[in-house]
């Protein structure tokens, strides 16, 4: 019979015996040293694969006084971004060896994110991420005094904290840029919520570009990044057509669940996309490819961003003091709901 099969679950003696090494360098490799040459560790890896073995996490946690356990506090799941950033840090997580704790806020208050983080060590996580993109939340992340590295994505850069961050202004002046570049007198914005730190950024770059090409801003239109609240937007929009010194051809929203809404009150109003009016989103989502017309947008690399963050919250566990270096750069995804203006 095959060793690890049967009525035994297989122990880290079986994996030794298989990869041909000591329990002291298999034991190196299952808690992430890193001084195990490659071609071991990769013998080491394959007999943990073969044989199925689990480490015993509570045995492992009272030798090392680590869980390898990562707790992770976020807010709106039901959106988007949040929802993949998540995603993007657990797959890190899982590929370093990590597991994810999640803490999910009822409301993005700083009563709430100590709450959760206080909640996350006292379950004894050896570290915390923060999706922390609202004011009071950031707030209270930066009063925090906790026993395990703190680290928070989406915050934006400040050199009191460690953090790691997609370029919002950058991807709110791709936008605009894009709209004036197909020869736009000005363009229109849909903001996030003002609590919003993202929304902030978009809403500053998109005034960056204008003023750097020498427009004036109209009065941006404000959600809450709901596809209701874009369907209000795009409503008042509508309204704006009625005023032909000011007649609005391009509207930067803020992101693409506003967006969808955008594009329904306009087609409700018999409003053509792009021909007189074009439409750019934010973060492109599953669906923008496939909406009528095909949705503009900003695209993050919420894969790289969750890579980032577990980097960063490894560098911590080891004693380096890294900030998160540069941020992650968004990208322009040009499809059909832009043109240049009849």
């Amino acid at each position: 019979m095959e060793v690890g099969q049967g009525s035994r679950a297989s122990a880290m003696s079986d994996v030794a015996a298989r990869a041909g090494v000591s329990l002291q360098t298999v034991s190196r490799v299952v808690n992430g040293s890193p001084h195990v040459a490659p071609l071991t560790r990769q013998r080491v890896e394959q007999a943990i694969a073969e044989l199925g073995y689990r480490p015993n996490t509570a045995a492992r946690a009272l030798v090392t006084g680590a869980t390898r356990t990562i707790g992770l506090v976020t807010h709106n799941l039901h959106q988007y971004g949040p929802a993949q950033t998540m995603v993007g840090l657990e797959r890190s997580a899982r590929h370093a060896g990590y597991s994810l704790r999640i803490a999910v806020l009822d409301e993005a208050s700083g009563a709430a994110m100590q709450a959760a983080v206080e909640d996350l060590v006292a379950e004894s996580v050896d570290a915390v991420v923060a999706l922390a993109t609202y004011a009071d939340a950031l707030d209270a992340v930066d009063r925090l005094t906790t026993s395990v590295p703190v680290v928070t994505v989406q915050a934006g850069p400040d050199p009191r904290r460690p953090t790691v961050w997609v370029d919002q202004e950058a991807g709110a002046r791709l936008a605009t840029r894009h709209l004036l570049e197909l020869g736009h007198a000005t363009v229109h914005h849909v903001a996030g919520p003002v609590s919003s730190l993202e929304a902030r950024r978009r809403l500053a770059g998109w005034r960056a570009e204008l003023r750097a090409a020498g427009v004036p801003a109209p009065t941006p239109l404000r959600g809450d990044w709901t596809p209701a609240s874009g369907l209000r937007a795009g409503q008042r929009l509508v309204e704006r057509l009625g005023d032909p010194a000011a007649r609005p051809t391009a509207v930067f929203v803020g992101n693409d669940q506003m967006a969808v809404g955008m594009l329904r009150a306009l087609a409700d109003a018999g409003v053509d996309v792009p021909g007189e009016v074009s439409v750019v989103g934010f973060d492109d989502v599953p669906e923008a490819a496939y909406l009528l017309p095909g949705l503009t947008t900003v695209r993050q690399d919420f894969a790289e961003l969750g890579r980032r963050g577990v980097g960063l919250v490894l560098d911590r566990l080891s004693g380096s003091a890294g900030g998160g270096g540069t941020p992650v750069q968004p990208q322009l995804v040009v499809r059909s709901s832009t043109a240049a203006p009849a």
